[in-house]
């Protein structure tokens, strides 16, 4: 089944609240996990409250801290960036894919402040698994110094990207250009999540599925385990760092010259960090935006458990291939059934997504759609 979505990324927060004047059947909804929804919800906080007058308090902590609060039953709505496929998962707990968007590839380069970075797929996986470790090294300057090209899409007055009648972003033009970047003899300082990450297992899953060559192990929710080389080795002692959290690894490179992370787009400008164009398997150079994620996911499948399965090797010319979405893990047998389902509503909702048009999560729309009502149909049935 093939889905797709249009991208629109809102402003961070780590902890949340919704807060309103509340009628006498309001319910205060709780729930944590993933960081990567963060934004979303507190951007679509004040309207929440006010259609429904219940609230929502999550808590960040990682896609790790939101299965394991799943398992235990303990708050109404967690998210995980990543399938939770272990055997402690309860059987009454379902997966809901409600948000989608990019994650981008920052980077500190205190000589460079408005040059864009244009970085393959071979070449990112190099610099995170420690085999490229200076800012000239011949990867990096080729992939920077050269024929670039571009797609551009479509965009609607508000900013949203505008689709044909199948639901696929519109091309507007191809724009081709000459790249030229002198790059540092500085050493790159690599920035990792420590905690457990689906924001990390989906970044780490690109690099194996895009360079597998590079890559050579399978992606996974802990950089220690996916990393293919030594991370004690000498070379890597020191260069090679973490930070909990999608704001802790961006507020680390925002403090460290010559660094390099990946988290949600949003927290790279309040840092100062900038984002590169990542090339994709038609050999595009595209930036972490709206219609870039959304051409990149409307070449996923989709199981029957709503889980994704993205296709690194897609030829769409213009896909952004780091774009993923957060599953909302909700037990079905749920005492706020309700109040859960309305969340869920207005999370799917283009009332939602669309609070604030400069900002790029995704309105979902099509077979994923279709899908993620039949699941919310199912709490407290």
């Amino acid at each position: 089944m093939k889905i797709s979505k249009s991208l629109k990324v809102v402003a961070a927060a780590l902890a949340l609240s919704f807060v309103a004047v509340q009628p006498a059947s309001a319910v205060g909804l709780t729930g944590q996990g993933a960081t990567f929804p963060v934004p979303l919800i507190e951007a679509c906080k004040a309207g929440f409250a006010a259609d429904t007058g219940h609230s929502f308090t999550y808590g960040a902590g990682g896609s790790g801290k939101g299965r394991s609060s799943s398992d235990a039953g303990v708050g109404d709505v967690n998210f995980s960036d990543s399938a939770h496929t272990a055997a402690t998962r309860l059987a009454t707990v379902i997966h809901i894919p409600v948000v989608a968007a990019p994650v981008a590839v920052m980077y500190n380069l205190p000589t460079s402040k408005n040059k864009t970075l244009n970085l393959s797929a071979n070449t990112v996986a190099g610099i995170f698994a420690g085999t490229i470790t200076k800012w000239n090294d011949p990867a990096i300057v080729a992939d920077n110094n050269r024929s670039i090209t571009t797609i551009i899409y479509r965009k609607n007055a508000d900013g949203s990207v505008k689709k044909d009648a199948q639901g696929n972003p519109i091309v507007l033009r191809k724009d081709t250009r000459t790249a030229v970047f002198t790059l540092p003899s500085a050493t790159i300082k690599v920035i990792y999540r420590q905690d457990a990450s689906g924001t990390q297992g989906n970044f780490t899953r690109f690099l194996a599925g895009a360079a597998p060559t590079v890559w050579t192990k399978a992606g996974a929710d802990d950089f220690k385990v996916t990393f293919p080389g030594d991370l004690n080795s000498v070379a890597n002692l020191g260069r090679i760092t973490s930070a909990s959290g999608s704001s802790g690894v961006a507020v680390l490179a925002g403090k460290t010259p010559y660094s390099i992370t990946f988290a949600e787009k949003s927290y790279a400008k309040a840092q100062g960090l900038n984002v590169a164009n990542i090339q994709n398997a038609a050999g595009n150079f595209q930036a972490p935006d709206a219609a870039g994620t959304s051409a990149f996911l409307g070449a996923a499948t989709q199981d029957a458990n709503g889980f994704l399965k993205f296709d690194y090797t897609s030829k769409v010319p213009g896909a952004y291939p780091l774009g993923i979405v957060s599953y909302a893990l909700v037990d079905t047998k749920t005492p706020n059934a309700a109040a859960v389902k309305s969340l869920l509503n207005y999370l799917l909702s283009p009332k939602c997504v669309n609070t604030d048009p400069s900002l790029e999560y995704s309105t979902i729309t099509g077979p994923l759609l279709a899908f993620n009502q039949k699941q919310i149909a199912k709490i407290g049935a």
